[in-house]
């Protein structure tokens, strides 16, 4: 894994090259949309998006944001983390969310949480077992009517 490498996206030609992996756990974003979204979210909300390349090929993204909150107080909200389907199970999530806990304890944030859907049982094994995460709630959404 000597050929890995860890860059931030910050152009909109750097952010759409992520959008193929990306639509792949974001499924209902279509790639205008979710250009809007990253840079919104970019400049408003402290998003940062990192992608993991292998020999250049991009595998994996993850888009985080600092956070600060009364319960988790500071803290690292991973928003999104996918690998590619094709080279899943292959060590490239694990890669890339210790680069997360990396940057939150450089830059000062005391943990690192996120949310997972209730299907993805493998994603949930991952984060548990593999990398270590207790399960300590669950999130609730409730869409509304604008």
């Amino acid at each position: 894994m000597d050929t890995l490498s860890i860059r931030e996206l910050k152009t909109d030609k750097e952010i759409l090259e992520a959008f193929p992996v990306m639509n792949q756990l974001r499924t209902h974003l279509g790639e205008e949309t979710y250009l809007g979204l990253v840079t919104e979210a970019m400049q408003r909300d402290m998003y940062r998006l990192f992608a993991l390349y292998d020999q250049g090929n991009l595998v994996a993204v993850t888009g985080f944001k600092p956070m600060i909150t009364l319960y988790y107080g500071r803290f690292v909200w991973v928003c999104d983390l996918v690998t590619d389907e094709t080279r899943r199970s292959t060590g490239y999530g694990e890669k890339l969310l210790s680069y997360v806990h990396d940057w939150a304890e450089n830059n000062g944030y005391q943990s690192v949480a996120l949310s997972s859907g209730l299907q993805r049982t493998d994603a949930h094994r991952f984060y548990e077992e593999k990398m270590g995460y207790d399960k300590v709630s669950y999130v609730f959404k409730k869409t509304l009517d604008l």
